[in-house]
């Protein structure tokens, strides 16, 4: 009997925890609640920021310890900001193929799952990442604490003409 009643609590749970999955890109969930959505289109604007080199809106976006973790190495605010306004990486383009945001209180953490054209040190490339965004809300306001690039093994979808590089690894 003891055992029946701990598998049957353990069932229970199971099927709890199967409906408290996070949400993910490619996810068949495509409707967001209004604070997603929120998240998702401060998350276009700042991709539109960064491709156009707009520092100032850059940084009322970004938190002042927020950090940014790149291919190349991680650093903070004001050496992305210094990184972006010198073109040492010039976000070009960001195809976005799928986002999901999961809202945990004033915290949100997207993902983008994208083809980024860049140039970095003078050479265009296009790679696929999972960027991950971390965003908190200061005040009423959404901030940046945390931006990922995760390279992805898939290849790039992008089809660009002018871009004859191969992704880099």
């Amino acid at each position: 009997m003891k055992t029946t009643f701990i598998a049957l609590c353990l069932f229970i749970a199971g099927l709890q925890l199967s409906h408290a999955q996070a949400k993910l890109p490619n996810s068949a969930t495509n409707t967001f609640t209004k604070e997603e959505q929120e998240i998702l289109d401060l998350s276009k604007t700042k991709w539109t920021w960064m491709s156009d080199k707009n520092v100032d809106s850059l940084d009322g976006l970004f938190a002042e310890n927020s950090v940014f973790v790149h291919m190349g190495g991680s650093w903070g605010k004001k050496q992305e900001l210094d990184t972006i306004k010198n073109g040492r990486i010039w976000y070009k383009k960001a195809e976005i193929y799928s986002a999901s945001v999961n809202v945990f209180g004033n915290t949100a953490i997207l993902l983008n799952d994208i083809d980024l054209v860049a140039t970095v040190g003078g050479n265009e490339v296009t790679n696929p990442f999972m960027v991950t965004e971390v965003y908190f809300k200061e005040d009423g306001k959404w901030k940046m604490g945390s931006l990922t690039f995760s390279h992805l093994s898939r290849q790039v979808k992008l089809n660009n003409s002018n871009n004859q590089q191969p992704p880099q690894r």
